[in-house]
């Protein structure tokens, strides 16, 4: 008899909105849906039923010993740094004789962003008469949650570069919806002060709750102080099919243990807008003229070649 693969569970924030709750509930029963063969469970850390402790006991009923945890988060902040595993730890005292493994919180995936892509082009209300050169008229505020941690605010601005690069945005900003600077009014202000005629407020979110509810509201507040300028709510990321196969990708990332360095947004593995001729190219040391103190020979021909910088990893993988 083959041995069962290890049990899903699926870890969220937890939210004051039932919407959110239960956006949260029915994405875990479309896993479960989709993967028949794979005993899957979700629970909350606070706020909103099921709490995680639920969800583990639901699995261990299900005579589940092993299986691997996936934070449904879009950045590591307390929650995926600490709470998580802390109400894991305690689940196996509880539960003695399972195991399991933690993946990755879900970060600035190409999937991810070529859906926060398509929420800011329906913003935008994709008419014919609209050209691809319009981009270049649009800023984007891209709105996270704020976090004490400066580590998961920093998270979001990388978030806001990896949409720009390549998709021709004017630009994209950062701002927070709690617990960080700038709020969202002061997000917009710099967009305006940097020119914008046209900005879309896109919230960095999974799905509907209490926190993208009050980024429409301060949006729609200050839109209506500015009536000069045209300013859009773009929608949350939602339960969209990529995000189905990101949990699954985390999940069999944290199976192998392949928890690696950030490889997910590296141009020499995925095809990131107007970088596409980098992927799979070879790593090569890349020579510069003062490296070795001689500064007599420059580049040979062969020696800028369009390798990028040798990488302290392999991206063989």
């Amino acid at each position: 008899m083959t041995t069962p693969p290890p049990a899903l569970l699926i870890a969220g924030h937890g939210t004051r909105d039932d919407a959110g709750a239960e956006a949260f509930r029915s994405f875990v029963r479309e896993l479960g849906r989709r993967h028949p063969e794979l005993p899957v469970a979700g629970g909350f850390i606070e706020l909103s039923p099921p709490p995680l402790g639920d969800a583990v006991t639901e699995l261990v009923e299900r005579g589940v010993r092993r299986f691997a945890a996936v934070p449904l988060m879009l950045v590591s902040a307390g929650h995926a740094k600490g709470d998580i595993p802390a109400a894991l730890a305690r689940e196996k005292e509880r539960h003695p004789g399972i195991s399991y493994t933690y993946g990755r919180p879900l970060g600035p995936h190409p999937a991810l962003l070529s859906v926060l892509e398509r929420r800011l082009e329906e913003a935008l209300g994709a008419t014919a008469t609209r050209t691809p050169g319009d981009r270049a008229e649009v800023t984007v505020l891209l709105v996270g949650r704020g976090s004490t941690d400066p580590d998961a605010n920093a998270e979001v601005y990388k978030a806001a570069r990896l949409l720009w690069e390549g998709r021709g945005y004017a630009g994209v900003e950062t701002a927070f919806v709690s617990l960080a600077a700038p709020d969202v009014p002061a997000g917009l202000e710099r967009c305006a002060r940097l020119g914008a005629r046209r900005i879309v407020v896109l919230p960095y979110f999974l799905f509907t709750g209490v926190l993208p509810d009050r980024v429409r509201m301060q949006t729609e507040g200050w839109a209506a102080a500015h009536p000069e300028l045209d300013v859009r709510s773009a929608d949350v990321i939602g339960p969209e099919p990529e995000l189905l196969d990101l949990v699954m990708e985390r999940y069999r990332e944290a199976l192998a243990g392949d928890l690696r360095m950030n490889c997910d947004s590296c141009v020499y593995r995925i095809a990131l807008p107007g970088f596409e001729e980098k992927v799979g190219l070879p790593q090569q040391p890349h020579f510069h003229p003062d490296d070795d103190g001689h500064h007599h020979h420059g580049h040979g021909p062969h020696d800028h070649g369009p390798h990028g910088h040798a990488h302290s990893h392999s991206h063989a993988h």
